[in-house]
C-alpha cells in the first residue's frame, strides 16, 4: 500500500496527468456532443456515442508513457530503485495506479459521451442500454483504456525517453496500422491482427457500416469474438509490460 501511495503522489505531483485527463475527456465527450447535436433524423445508436473513444485512448497512453519517462528524465527513478532495490515492486505499483486511473478516465469519457448523446440527439430511442452488447460498447472503453495504458507504460519503460516513447505509440497507432493495409496481397490480413484494430473490434464488434459515420469502423477479424479481441489486445499489452520489467531489472537505472 505504501508503494501505491508513493506512486500516486508522484503521478499527481506533475501537471501532465491532469492535462492529459482533461484532454482525453474533452476530446471524446466534446466531439461526441457535436456529433450527437448534428445527427440526422434517424435514431442515434449506442455505437455513435463511443465512436470517438480512440482520441481519448491515445491521450491516456501518452499519459501512461509520461508516468515512467518523466522519472528517467529527472532522475527520480534512481531514488526509487535505491529505496526498493528489487525494482519490480515499484514498477508494478506504478502500473496499478496508472491502469486504474486510465480505466476510470475511460469510463468517465464513455458514459459522459453516452449521457450527452442521450440529451442532445434528436432521436435517442436506440441509445438505451438494453443488452450485454450495449453495455460492452460503453463500459468496455474503460477496459481498453486500461490495457492501452499498460502497453504504453511498457513502451515508456523500454525506451525511457518521452519523445521516443510517445512517437512510437502514436506513429504505430495512427500510421503503421493504416499503412500496413496497403501492402499488396497480405496487407489486409496483417492489418486485421494489428493490436489497436483488434481493440476496436472489442468496442464495436462487427459493426453495421450504416451506423458508423462515413462507413468507418474496424474490419472483421477472423474468428475472434469481441471478448477474444480484448484478450488479444490485453495479452499484447501484458507481454510488452513483462518484457519491460525484465529489461528494467537487468539494466542500469
Amino acid at each position: 500500500m505504501t508503494l501505491l501511495a508513493v506512486e500516486r503522489i508522484k503521478l499527481f505531483s506533475t501537471r501532465s496527468p491532469w492535462w492529459c485527463m482533461l484532454l482525453a475527456l474533452g476530446l471524446t465527450v466534446g466531439i461526441t456532443a457535436i456529433i450527437a447535436a448534428n445527427w440526422d433524423g434517424s435514431p442515434m445508436p449506442v455505437l455513435g456515442a463511443v465512436f470517438t473513444h480512440t482520441f481519448g485512448l491515445y491521450v491516456v497512453m501518452v499519459m501512461a508513457a509520461l508516468a515512467v519517462t518523466t522519472e528517467y528524465r529527472f532522475g527520480t527513478i534512481k531514488s526509487t530503485f535505491q529505496a526498493v532495490p528489487d525494482r519490480i515492486s515499484p514498477m508494478i505499483a506504478k502500473a496499478v495506479v496508472v491502469v486504474v486511473l486510465s480505466a476510470l478516465v475511460g469510463l468517465a469519457s464513455s458514459f459522459g459521451s453516452w449521457a450527452l448523446s442521450w440529451v442532445l440527439a434528436a432521436d435517442n430511442s436506440e441509445l438505451a442500454l438494453t443488452s450485454a452488447n450495449d453495455w460492452r460498447h460503453i463500459a468496455g472503453v474503460g477496459l481498453v483504456f486500461a490495457a492501452g495504458a499498460l502497453l504504453a507504460l511498457g513502451v515508456g519503460a523500454l525506451v525511457r525517453q518521452t519523445a521516443g516513447a510517445v512517437s512510437i505509440i502514436l506513429v504505430f497507432a495512427l500510421v503503421v496500422e493504416s499503412v500496413v493495409g496497403f501492402i499488396p496481397n497480405i496487407g489486409d490480413d496483417i492489418q486485421k491482427w494489428m493490436p489497436f484494430t483488434v481493440a476496436s473490434k472489442f468496442i464495436f464488434g462487427d459493426p453495421d457500416p450504416s451506423v458508423i459515420p462515413d462507413g468507418q469502423g474496424p474490419p472483421a477479424i477472423g474468428e475472434l469474438s469481441p471478448w477474444g479481441s480484448f484478450a488479444y489486445f490485453a495479452g499484447i499489452a501484458l507481454v510488452v509490460y513483462i518484457i519491460s520489467l525484465v529489461v528494467v531489472k537487468r539494466r542500469d537505472a
